[in-house]
């Protein structure tokens, strides 16, 4: 294979992925941009059967009344972010998250539970002021996604299902962007596309560690690609563990998908090893405490255990009654069957499990990066969350921002035109993509299970500076290993085991970033806890990390964060508002 194999394509807006992010942008950009603006859509595998927004169960965060305030939106947002957030960004999401849930509703036609009066119905979350999160029984993002791909599918976008996304091209002096390198996987066949706008939403997927939620195929693509292109990244030290991911057993794909947060917060609880309800004994606010609070009490209680044939917890529903929790978690009772688990009426073993990515590519409020023509929505994005996403945040997170970004290139796009690609990045990412066709082929698998390992143990829930060093040899270890297998190269169409190469890849550049940031932030911050150094810092003097390559690797820095709308210690609540609308359980 050549360089001169590559397959030359022209758009003017191309978006990469097809979650939340990247549907609201193609829908957008047709809205704004001028007549006659060709829309291209690219997704790693079929438009609104992949991706992580399809997978959400619980709800999306909006304030629609009765006493809820987008300010307590905010406050719950930023509180919960650690004070880490960029308020500009979490602010604009708190705000259009009220628009965007009605354009759900009323213009892609969404359907959402409602009270008996009419209203959407708003369950309880955890870490919220508010019972806000508006949703489709316990399926809420295939409600959101089907809709969404019914309206682009309809649309006049062009589709490039099946392409993988291998590099970001710059021009030759780098300050701009021309394109992207794909392959598509239906024929194994490269193409350049260039674009004058580019908007970046492949979705997160922190898969490198033992327990993970999303789908394998979420390989972190679009951090490992903006990294290579030279921009900065932001908080890549927090990752989300959900607490409650089920634990089947090594024999299935279910270990690890999530039980979503409406359970803890319609009042179930965890129990321990010796069957007692222990959340109460790390926080105030029990199984209802912020998702990191809950992770590490899990964490704390599964060292306690000495029981080798319980590794986890127990969530119990069994309480509330049976009936009740068939009717209104019909699709976790469902699931948790199939792996013959009663969630009605008995106890099921979970387990903390990686969820979300609150870091990646420093972006402003309207999706723009530091590269001429790249914009980036959703969790490939970092700044909205800070050091920790509430529940029920990241599918409003990724429909608002993506809707912006499609917004934002609609009326760049007649201002930009075609540029031309530098012909040696092209060639550089091309020899990386092929490079593993040269080599004997040998097993990807335990590989990807080692950096699983690795960074469960030691880059995982709770954090030293010493595991995290281990944690970096292992990877490295894992990383040179890689090097030296090689992949059948007799038919390339739908050859899933170089693209499994490709994404383990991904998965090892980025999992050294967030190693190395971890070691950086010598304090504790929500979803970051080193045991080394527990405490917070003082909220004023808050930094967030900023990790980019030079020429001597990853190098991670600090920027102060910018209180632009509200100082620790204060609120844009009014005076004798109500701490909190949650009734105690």
């Amino acid at each position: 294979m050549r360089i001169s194999d590559i397959e030359r394509h022209d758009t003017d807006i191309l978006i990469l992925g097809t979650g939340g992010a990247g549907l609201f942008a193609a829908l957008h950009a047709q809205q704004t941009a001028p007549e006659g603006t060709k829309i291209t859509i690219a997704v790693k595998g079929l438009i609104g059967k992949c991706g992580c927004t399809r997978m959400v169960q619980g709800g999306y965060n909006v304030a629609l009344g009765g006493g809820d305030t987008v300010e307590r939106h905010f406050m719950d947002t930023i509180n919960g972010g650690k004070w880490l957030p960029n308020q500009d960004m979490a602010w604009r999401l708190c705000e259009q998250a009220v628009v965007r849930i009605r354009e759900l509703e009323n213009e892609v036609g969404c359907f959402f539970d409602r009270n008996k009066d009419g209203s959407l119905h708003q369950k309880a979350f955890a870490g919220q002021t508010a019972d806000r999160t508006v949703h489709k029984g316990d399926l809420t993002g295939i409600e959101i996604i089907n809709r969404l791909m019914e309206k682009v599918l309809a649309s006049g976008v062009e589709k490039l299902q099946e392409h993988r996304a291998v590099g970001l091209i710059p021009t030759k002096d780098g300050s701009a962007l021309a394109g992207v390198l794909m392959i598509d996987m239906r024929t194994g066949k490269f193409r350049l596309v260039r674009a004058k706008t580019v908007m970046m939403g492949t979705g997160g997927g922190p898969t490198m560690y033992k327990y993970h939620t999303p789908s394998g195929d979420k390989t972190m693509d679009g951090l490992a690609m903006a990294l290579r292109a030279g921009l900065s990244l932001r908080d890549m030290e927090m990752v989300q563990f959900h607490p409650t991911g089920l634990l089947a057993g090594d024999h299935t794909r279910m270990t690890g998908t999530v039980l979503e947060e409406g359970l803890r917060g319609a009042g179930g609880q965890l129990i321990n090893h010796s069957g007692a309800r222990f959340m109460f004994d790390y926080d105030g606010k029990g199984e209802r405490a912020t998702r990191d609070v809950v992770s590490r009490g899990i964490y704390a209680e599964m060292r306690k255990n000495n029981n080798p044939e319980q590794e986890g917890v127990f969530i119990s529903m069994s309480h509330l009654g049976p009936d009740f929790v068939r009717k209104k978690f019909k699709g976790m009772v469902q699931r948790c069957a199939d792996s013959g688990f009663d969630l009605a009426a008995g106890k099921v073993e979970v387990v903390p499990t990686a969820h979300y990515f609150m870091g990646g590519v420093i972006v402003d409020v309207d999706t723009r990066t530091a590269m001429e023509g790249l914009y980036v929505a959703g969790e490939d994005a970092g700044g909205a969350h800070g050091s920790n996403r509430l529940g029920g945040n990241g599918v409003a997170n990724s429909t608002v921002y993506g809707g912006i970004a499609g917004d934002t290139m609609g009326r760049d796009v007649g201002a930009m035109s075609l540029r031309e690609p530098d012909e040696d990045v092209l060639a550089a990412e091309f020899e990386r993509a092929i490079y593993p066709l040269s080599k004997k082929p040998d097993l990807v698998l335990p590989l990807r299970k080692q950096l699983q390992e690795v960074m469960w143990e030691e880059v995982g829930v709770m954090r030293t500076a010493a595991g995290m060093e281990r944690g970096l040899k292992g990877i490295a270890e894992v990383s040179n290993a890689l090097m030296d297998i090689g992949v059948d190269d007799a038919n390339l169409a739908f050859n899933l085991t170089w693209h499994d190469w490709l994404n383990l890849r991904s998965l090892c550049d980025v999992s050294e970033v967030v190693t190395k940031a971890g070691i950086a932030r010598e304090n504790s911050r929500g979803a970051h806890f080193r045991e080394d150094f527990p405490e917070p810092g003082a909220m004023e003097d808050s930094e967030f990390t900023v990790a980019r390559i030079d020429g001597n690797g990853v190098k991670v820095g600090r920027e102060p964060v910018q209180f632009t709308i509200v100082r620790p210690g204060e609120t844009v609540l009014p005076e004798g508002a109500p701490e909190t609308l949650v009734a105690a359980q």
